[in-house]
């Protein structure tokens, strides 16, 4: 028998537990493993989580935890970083091996614990830490891992992808659609994590480690959130041929690894673009297996409970291997300056000839082409939007011409840029 203790029973918590609890048969059943939810510990053991837990299972004393002999598998799902950081660290200290859903701390503390891990002989899970009930951290490790990865695209934080499917479905602008995201849960009430791309960089940190072996690297990731969005953009796209989504994406260049997490215009007949409302989706790449995609519940009790067992099972099997602290790879970050892309840029231009020219001409002066070019409205003299999309362009040469264009006294408003992934 494997005696499993879990600190933290809010909602994934809970899911684990319900499944540990109500699938010990079948999991005993399926892999000869029979997994006892020994302890539970949380600040609050009275409010009803949905889930019939035997007596003398619950306390509110995490060292009852850490501290039991008799837990073999320590898992932590309080969230934040302390002191969930110290408690996985006791734990591993105490010869135990822990299941963690918190990317927020492996992402920026995770070589720590992972080298701690490492000098004990114990395992760290963390399965559900992205893209919850997909189970992307398990495919990189041994389903692809005869694979050089060419790239990871994902969307991988489902609020961000709700609130953009509402602003293109029903043409609304950002405001409202993250009020209904928070009225129905799927929003914080401080959403900065969600819209800004700090969660979904915290994901593509563990992911870009796994993929090309570096160093746990989030404060080198590029984040750009949604926030800047307009119903505006949203239409050019549409008319363009293309969705925006929060993308997540890591792809070897020139020698180098891509970090970068912003808005992102992909061809809407991609499978990708097709993922909306709180889904969750992943497309890998690989010398060997060439496109692949994982799609599914990114949150919720259930599906990241689902990835919690599966860590669990997996240690307790004995077959689980993550990070190895001597495995980790020279690779450089590259500066996003010097990163490549096709971009959509909707300038604010006075309607009166020559503008275009103007404006193409100092394009042409960094080396920016342009692909196409929509100006609808007509109003000689007032200021229209005018929209170009690129070929592909260095994004230093980008942000130079725009900081030109913008001075030019044709053009009345700072110019929108968004990256474009797929063709070309």
């Amino acid at each position: 028998m494997i005696n499993v203790g879990i600190i933290g029973f809010g909602t994934v918590g809970s899911g684990t537990a319900k499944i540990l609890l109500n699938n010990r048969a079948l999991i005993k059943k399926r892999t000869g493993l029979d997994l006892n939810l020994k302890r539970i510990a949380d600040l609050d053991v009275v409010t009803d989580r949905g889930v019939k837990v035997p007596d003398g299972v619950l306390t509110t004393s995490a060292s009852d935890v850490l501290n039991d002999p008799d837990i073999q598998i320590v898992v932590e799902l309080i969230g934040g970083i302390q002191p969930a950081k110290k408690f996985i660290l006791e734990a591993i200290g105490n010869g135990k091996n822990v299941v963690t859903a918190n990317k927020a701390l492996l992402a920026t503390h995770g070589e720590d614990i992972f080298k701690a891990a490492h000098a004990q002989n114990r395992t760290v899970g963390f399965e559900a830490a992205v893209a919850g009930g997909i189970p992307i951290i398990k495919v990189l490790r041994e389903g692809l891992a005869a694979n050089n990865i060419v790239a990871i695209y994902g969307i991988i934080n489902g609020t961000s992808n709700y609130i953009l499917t509402k602003m293109t479905r029903e043409k609304v602008a950002f405001a409202p659609a993250l009020k209904e995201a928070q009225a129905l849960g799927f929003a914080e009430a401080d959403p900065t994590f969600d819209v800004e791309g700090i969660d979904t960089a915290h994901k593509l940190t563990l992911l870009s480690s796994l993929a090309y072996g570096i160093p746990l690297s989030f404060d080198k990731v590029y984040k750009e959130g949604i926030t800047g969005i307009t119903p505006t953009d949203i239409q050019f796209a549409t008319e363009l041929g293309y969705k925006i989504k929060l993308l997540a994406i890591t792809k070897m260049s020139d020698g180098e690894i891509e970090l970068r997490v912003h808005p992102t215009m992909i061809p809407e007949d991609y499978l990708i673009s097709r993922v909306d409302d709180v889904l969750n989706a992943v497309y890998v790449i690989g010398d060997a297996v060439g496109e692949t995609m994982y799609y599914g519940r990114g949150a919720g009790d259930m599906p990241t409970g689902s990835a919690v067992v599966s860590d669990i099972i997996d240690i307790a099997r004995g077959c689980y291997r993550g990070f190895g602290q001597s495995e980790l790879s020279d690779y450089r970050i590259k500066e996003m300056r010097n990163v490549e892309s096709v971009y959509y840029f909707r300038f604010t231009a006075l309607d009166r000839p020559g503008v275009l020219s103007k404006i193409s001409g100092v394009l042409g002066d960094h080396d920016i082409s342009i692909s196409a070019v929509i100006q609808k409205e007509r109003k000689f003299g007032e200021a229209v939007p005018l929209v170009v999309l690129t070929h592909k362009a260095k994004e230093k040469n980008v942000l130079d011409a725009l900081d030109k264009i913008d001075k030019l006294s044709v053009v009345a408003d700072s110019t929108k840029f968004i990256r474009v992934e797929g063709k070309e």
